[in-house]
């Protein structure tokens, strides 16, 4: 789909930059700020496309550059929606658009001076080819180096009126208060689990138990979400953190240690296991509490969790969270995984299935 359509979530900033072009009061340069996964890219691309569509009139466009012309009931009607038919929207559709550049960078941790100098800061001096607009897109803008930062703040507070810089960013804490506070930033939230379940449901074609389980696992994150549906290896970590709650109770410190062995084999995604058993114990408890299936995220594990349920109590459960967040600050300050590991499935053993 062309344009903002299809886009999940983000209604609020969508609605914010179709006011901007129905009005044309388009800013020169936006952040657009949120956790990798969130749709910033997508975002950015939408915009972008839509802006240089041949099809989407703008007031200053149909006024002759007096947008007072159109009265406010008359900009409202303008349709600003990216018809994705059109030579400059399949260009923007392919990533081919002369006038659309994303800024790339050789080091993959920062982005230098010369990097924005050559592909922005110069460039920017010459006219569209053949668009409205000649729009940049910085992808992981937080890694522009101050120098950077500074060599592109001039052309932020004095653009060319064609130039629109659009900053993409998981921390605008990174970004010079000089440059945040000469953008419009667009903060894009989580999307609501039912939206990330439908569209995983319908886009990947999985049942919609491991639907609810991804979009919960995602917390918003629609980039996220799609990745856990369509890897093996994340159903390969729930799979052995199914295996440990069901087993745990029956399990000698033999059978503990020999666990922590296979566990290693996901020693790089150690996080999203420890997330997992999280959320399982989060089901135990809520279905203890409530007996609700409706709210459980892992329905297909209702007989186990059942089980469970009527052999723990509420402190146990507590115990249990507490060192699952536990491990996880161990293992991020780089403390011995083995033992780290060990002591979280003793803590399991005792505290639910003791």
């Amino acid at each position: 789909m062309a344009g903002f359509q299809g886009i999940l979530g983000h209604k609020k900033e969508i609605a914010h930059l179709e006011r901007a072009i129905r009005s044309g009061k388009v800013s020169h340069a936006y952040i657009l700020n949120g956790e990798k996964g969130t749709g910033k890219s997508v975002l950015a691309k939408a915009f972008a496309q839509t802006l240089q569509c041949e099809n989407v009139k703008m007031p200053e466009l149909i006024a002759g550059g007096t947008e007072e012309k159109l009265l406010p009931e008359e900009q409202a009607g303008l349709d600003v929606e990216a018809c994705g038919k059109c030579h400059s929207c399949r260009q923007a559709e392919s990533g081919n658009h002369p006038d659309i550049i994303y800024v790339r960078h050789e080091k993959p941790s920062s982005i230098g001076v010369d990097d924005v100098r050559e592909q922005l800061i110069g460039d920017a001096q010459i006219r569209p080819y053949n668009g409205k607009y000649k729009i940049y897109i910085i992808a992981d803008a937080e890694k522009m180096t101050p120098q950077a930062q500074n060599a592109i703040l001039k052309t932020i507070e004095e653009p060319p009126d064609y130039v629109i810089i659009l900053l993409l960013t998981a921390n605008d804490r990174a970004l010079l208060d000089t440059i945040r506070s000469r953008c419009v930033t667009l903060n894009l939230k989580p999307v609501p689990d039912e939206v990330v379940k439908e569209y995983l449901m319908e886009k990947i074609q999985i049942p919609d138990y491991q639907a609810d389980i991804c979009a919960a696992f995602a917390q918003g994150n629609i980039g996220k979400a799609e990745r856990l549906a369509s890897s093996d290896d994340f159903n390969a970590i729930k799979a052995s953190a199914m295996r440990l709650v069901r087993n745990a109770g029956d399990m000698e410190i033999s059978a503990i240690i020999d666990y922590v062995k296979e566990v290693q084999e996901y020693k790089i995604s150690i996080q999203d296991y420890l997330d997992i058993l999280a959320l399982w114990y989060r089901d135990m408890v809520y279905y203890k509490a409530t007996r609700d299936i409706d709210g459980l995220i892992f329905k297909d594990e209702l007989r186990t969790i059942r089980e469970t349920v009527r052999r723990c109590s509420y402190e146990g459960a507590e115990e249990v969270m507490k060192a699952i967040e536990t491990a996880k600050t161990r293992l991020n300050a780089n403390v011995n995984f083995d033992l780290t590991m060990e002591l979280l499935f003793l803590v399991i053993k005792e505290n639910i299935h003791g």
